[in-house]
C-alpha cells in the first residue's frame, strides 16, 4: 500500500468492536477521528457563521464541486486564492466530486464514458462534468481532500446496472488520479457496488490497488433500509486498508453514525443537523425534540441541561419554541448551532471512549437513547384515525426513520424521496434548481409549461404549485400549465 499524503496514524482500536481512533494531517490542520463534517454545499453551512463551526469543533467542512463549479465558478477561486480564503475558514475542506448531484438529476443529464452532460440550473448552459474537470475544479479550490468522480446509482439497483456503474467508477477513478498529478491535495476513491457483496468486494479490491489517500463508501442512503445499510457498511469497511481513512458518505443521524463507527468507519458528513433545525427539531441528551410542540410554549428551562453551547446557555425552550413556530431565521440558526455542537460532542465522547478502552460500554448506553423522542414530554398519541390503505397493487407507503412518508415501488424496491421529506426534496432538487420562481415572474414569455413525466405521488408537482402560489401573492406572474404523462395513478391515490 502506497504512502498517504495524510500521514494517517491509528491511535487505538476498540476491543470487541471495529471502532477505531486515528489522527491524520491535512494541508491546514491535524484531524482526529472519528469525526463529523458539516455540509457547506455552497461554501457555507446553512444559517451558520464560520466562527460557530470553529467554536463547535468542526475540523473539516464539506463543499460541493458541482454547485461551486456553476457559481461562483473556478475563476473566482483562482483569483481569490482558493476556498479557504474565500469563505474565511482556516481548517480543512473536503470537496465532493459532484457524483451524487448528477445522480439526483436523472432527467436532466446524460452519462457517457467521457462524463456527465447536464444543463446548468442557473443559465441553461450545457456542461460536461468529466473526471478531469471535477479534479481541476477541486484543485483550483485547493481543498485539502478531493473526491474522485463516481457514478452513483440507487443502492437497490440490479446487478447488471450496478456492475456497469461500478466499472465506470473505477475507470473514472484512474482518470482522477492522473488528473491530480503532483498536487499536494489528498484524493479519496469511492467504493460502489450497490447492495451486492461480490461487487463491493471487487470494487474495494480494484480501488485499493491504486495510490489513493483514503477511501469512501458510496452508494448508500439512496434507497436501502437501515439494516441493509449497516450490513453493507460493515462488510465494505472490512475490505479497506487499516492505514488509511474510511469515509461513509451522506450518513446520517447520531445513531447511524454510532453504528457505523462500531463497524469501522472514521469520517461522516450529512445535512441533517441544519436541515432538521430548519424544521424546528433538535437532538438532545433527553431525546429528539420538535420545538414547535405546544408543550414548550411556557418552558423556561434551557434546551439541553447537559449542553454548553451558546443556544443552551442563553435561551429558554419557550423562546426557541416561539422562533420555530414563527418561522424566524434566528430559530433555524440557534437550533442548527446546537445540533452541530451535539454532533461534535458525540464524536469527542466516542473517540475518548475508544482511547480509554470503554467504547462498547458507551456504544450500548448511547444506543438506548439516541433513537428516543422527547423523554420528558412524550407525545400523547390521539385516538387512532380511520385506517388507511398502506399498499395498493404495486406501491406501498414507506415510513422513514425521521418520520416522513414516501412511496416505495414494490417490484423494483425503489423508494421515491428516500433521504429527505418529499416536499422539501422536491423544493431543493427541482423547484430551486430549475429557477421556477424567476420563470413564473418573467411575464415577457408566454405560458410556462412544466412537464412532470412521472407524476408518482405528486410531490414535485405540488412543490411547483406551491412555488407558483407563493410568487402570485407578491408579484404578477405568467400562466403556468402542469402536464403529466403518467399512466399509473396508484401511488397518487395511495398518497391521498
Amino acid at each position: 500500500m502506497s504512502a498517504s499524503r495524510l500521514n494517517f496514524r491509528l491511535d487505538a482500536q476498540a476491543a470487541g468492536s471495529r471502532a477505531r481512533a486515528a489522527t491524520f494531517q491535512t494541508l491546514h490542520n491535524e484531524v482526529v477521528t472519528p469525526l463529523f463534517m458539516p455540509v457547506g454545499t455552497q461554501a457555507t453551512v446553512k444559517a451558520q457563521l464560520t466562527r460557530t463551526l470553529e467554536e463547535a469543533g468542526s475540523q473539516i467542512v464539506l463543499a460541493n464541486t458541482y454547485h461551486l463549479l456553476l457559481r461562483p465558478g473556478p475563476e473566482v477561486f483562482r483569483q481569490l486564492g482558493g476556498i479557504h480564503r474565500f469563505m474565511s475558514w482556516d481548517r480543512s475542506v473536503l470537496t465532493d466530486s459532484g457524483g451524487f448531484q448528477i445522480f439526483s438529476l436523472p432527467h436532466s443529464r446524460s452519462m457517457s464514458e467521457a462524463g456527465a452532460v447536464f444543463q446548468s440550473y442557473l443559465d441553461g448552459k450545457t456542461i460536461l462534468l468529466s473526471p478531469e474537470l471535477s479534479i481541476e475544479t477541486q484543485k483550483t479550490m485547493n481543498s485539502d481532500i478531493m473526491m474522485a468522480l463516481d457514478r452513483c446509482i440507487a443502492s437497490t439497483a440490479d446487478e447488471a446496472t450496478a456492475r456497469e456503474a461500478m466499472a465506470m467508477t473505477h475507470r473514472w477513478a484512474a482518470r482522477s488520479l492522473a488528473a491530480r498529478g503532483d498536487s499536494a491535495q489528498s484524493l479519496f476513491a469511492i467504493v460502489q457496488g450497490a447492495l451486492l457483496s461480490e461487487l463491493r468486494r471487487e470494487s474495494a479490491a480494484r480501488l485499493t490497488e491504486m495510490p489513493f489517500d483514503g477511501f469512501a463508501i458510496g452508494g448508500l442512503a439512496v434507497g436501502e433500509g437501515k439494516s441493509e445499510r449497516e450490513d453493507v457498511c460493515e462488510f465494505t469497511a472490512g475490505l479497506l486498508p487499516n492505514d488509511k481513512p474510511r469515509y461513509l458518505m451522506g450518513v446520517g443521524t447520531p445513531l447511524d453514525i454510532l453504528e457505523a463507527v462500531h463497524r469501522g468507519v472514521d469520517m461522516f458528513d450529512c445535512i441533517i443537523p441544519t436541515q432538521v433545525a430548519q424544521r424546528g427539531a433538535v437532538f438532545t441528551s433527553r431525546g429528539y425534540l420538535q420545538m414547535k410542540r405546544g408543550v414548550y410554549k411556557f418552558a423556561e428551562e434551557q434546551l439541553d441541561a447537559e449542553c454548553e453551547c451558546p443556544t443552551c446557555t442563553r435561551y429558554s425552550r419557550a423562546y426557541l419554541h416561539h422562533l420555530a413556530k414563527s418561522g424566524e431565521t434566528l430559530g433555524w440558526q440557534l437550533l442548527g448551532k446546537h445540533n452541530l455542537y451535539f454532533y461534535h460532542q458525540l464524536m469527542r465522547e466516542i473517540r475518548e471512549s475508544i482511547l480509554a478502552g470503554e467504547f462498547l460500554e458507551l456504544y450500548h448506553r448511547k444506543r438506548e437513547f439516541l433513537h428516543e423522542s422527547d423523554l420528558d414530554n412524550p407525545t400523547r398519541l390521539p385516538k387512532p384515525p380511520r385506517k388507511r390503505a398502506l399498499r395498493l397493487r404495486n406501491y406501498e407507503v414507506h415510513i422513514a426513520r425521521e418520520g416522513f412518508a414516501s412511496m416505495r415501488h414494490i417490484a423494483s424496491g425503489e423508494i421515491m424521496h428516500s433521504r429527505t421529506e418529499p416536499m422539501e426534496e422536491a423544493r431543493r432538487l427541482y423547484v430551486e434548481q430549475s429557477n421556477l420562481a424567476e420563470r413564473v415572474r418573467d411575464r415577457t414569455m408566454e405560458k410556462l409549461v412544466v412537464w412532470d413525466v412521472g407524476l408518482g405521488a405528486a410531490a414535485n408537482a405540488m412543490a411547483a404549485i406551491r412555488c407558483y402560489e407563493e410568487q402570485a401573492k407578491t408579484a404578477p406572474t405568467r400562466p403556468m400549465r402542469l402536464v403529466s404523462f403518467e399512466n399509473d395513478l396508484d401511488s397518487l391515490q395511495l398518497a391521498f
